[in-house]
């Protein structure tokens, strides 16, 4: 005989059968969700080991793990790791795509030349996997003051071009009245001296990567880093000081677009200028 009732309502996984599938959803950026317990409302911005990121009007960023707890206007459901795309073809930090699978060519004889370690350690971190690949060195001058009694033991050649960047290069300065010299002497035709405007490779920073308005004018007499760090609120007392409060700024350059372009264009043309061919 039929059960006309239908089953015992409380019989195992009757809970189960009664309850409505939550949809699953994929948290992709900017999907706006809201979070069942506190009502925490935000846009996804990351999902990264098991947790979403969400980041309310105000900047606010919160963290939550995926799966139940979400609403979506109103209605419950399962945030879930978005699906990974298809990769494109990778750039490097500089812009240009990347050569996969390639090592490191053994170094040319030509050298691209930097007045300081800083101005070294910005250089690496945006074009030191094209730099790898093309076989180009990068090495420190401790001031462009030295560059003559390194053109004097190391002379350039055809097959041995120095590209040098030095920081101030402007009308009237000392840098630009060394370069002119160097342009003008025995070995100008294979060396290539640029720089940029600012008085130093700190300011090629752009102040939108440091959260800043603009970066502060320190007098003269004053030294400019020191100047920096105290404008900043930074210690400035020693030179550990100073160098960690150039990694803050070099940890703050991810890509070509975190420097100005006054900088970019000159590296770009010394990279081309100790690769070209031999004529």
């Amino acid at each position: 005989m039929d059960d006309r009732y239908g089953s015992d309502v409380l019989a195992a996984g009757w809970r189960e059968r009664a309850a409505k599938p939550v949809p699953q959803v994929p948290a992709e950026l900017d999907l706006v969700v809201e979070v069942a317990d506190d009502g925490y409302c935000g846009a996804v911005t990351g999902v990264q080991g098991g947790t979403v990121a969400l980041e309310d009007r105000r900047g606010r960023t919160r963290l939550f793990p995926l799966g139940g707890g979400f609403l979506i206007d109103g209605a419950p459901v399962r945030l879930t790791a978005p699906a990974a795309k298809a990769q494109g073809p990778r750039r490097t930090a500089s812009g240009s795509f990347a050569v996969g699978d390639q090592r490191a060519r053994v170094a040319l004889p030509s050298r691209i030349l930097v007045e300081g370690k800083h101005d070294a350690e910005l250089v690496e971190k945006v074009w030191g996997a094209d730099l790898r690949v093309e076989g180009v060195v990068v090495e420190f001058l401790q001031g462009v003051d030295l560059l003559d009694e390194l053109l004097a033991a190391e002379p350039p050649s055809a097959t041995r071009r120095y590209g040098v960047l030095v920081d101030h290069l402007v009308a009237g300065s000392k840098e630009t009245r060394i370069a002119e010299a160097v342009a003008r002497g025995p070995h100008g035709r294979h060396v290539r001296i640029v720089g940029h405007p600012f008085v130093d490779v700190w300011q090629c920073v752009t102040p939108r990567a440091l959260g800043i308005a603009k970066w502060p004018e320190i007098p003269r007499g004053i030294d400019w880093k020191t100047g920096i760090c105290r404008a900043f609120g930074w210690p400035h007392e020693t030179q550990a000081d100073t160098a960690r409060a150039w990694q803050h700024i070099l940890s703050k350059v991810h890509t070509y677009r975190d420097l100005e372009p006054a900088l970019l264009g000159r590296v770009e043309e010394l990279i081309d200028f100790v690769t070209a061919p031999a004529s």
